[in-house]
């Protein structure tokens, strides 16, 4: 079994993408420099609007996610797992983790990547307040 989701966001001056253990994406349209986790923002989801088949695909013992995030021809793919402890109720945000800690807006623990693990050229991107950000999260069992 296997299903996809995509957000589109937006790229803003602020983003720094420098922490260490998680990354995330906001509906939020703001950001302070003090969100040095945040990668995109004004996303048209959190993890609170993804589909029922996704959530249930995620939610199942040895789920597998790949996330592809895509700005300006520039890509980059992490990979996570999911986890039947997954809560998925936040309205705004969506947070990956290389961690296994699960709160409401953890969409994924475990992953290969953080936001200081993303190449620069897709950093610089994603500071563009113009740029458009595609995220394509696949998860499978």
């Amino acid at each position: 079994m296997e299903t996809t989701e995509i957000i589109l966001a937006r790229g803003h001056k602020n983003i720094l993408a420098n922490h260490k253990t998680t990354l995330a994406i906001t509906r939020d349209s703001q950001l302070s420099k003090r969100g040095d986790c945040i990668i995109a923002v004004s996303a048209d989801k959190a993890v609170e609007n993804l589909s029922h088949e996704f959530t249930q695909i995620l939610c199942r013992e040895k789920a597998k996610i790949t996330i592809l995030i895509e700005a300006n021809e520039i890509g980059e793919t992490i990979n996570a797992s999911g986890n039947p402890q997954l809560i998925l109720s936040h309205p705004t945000d969506l947070v990956v983790r290389k961690s296994s800690h699960i709160c409401s807006r953890t969409l994924a623990i475990q992953a290969d990547k953080a936001a200081c693990d993303l190449s620069r050229n897709l950093v610089e991107r994603l500071r563009d307040p113009k740029q458009t950000v595609r995220i394509v999260m696949s998860a499978k069992i």
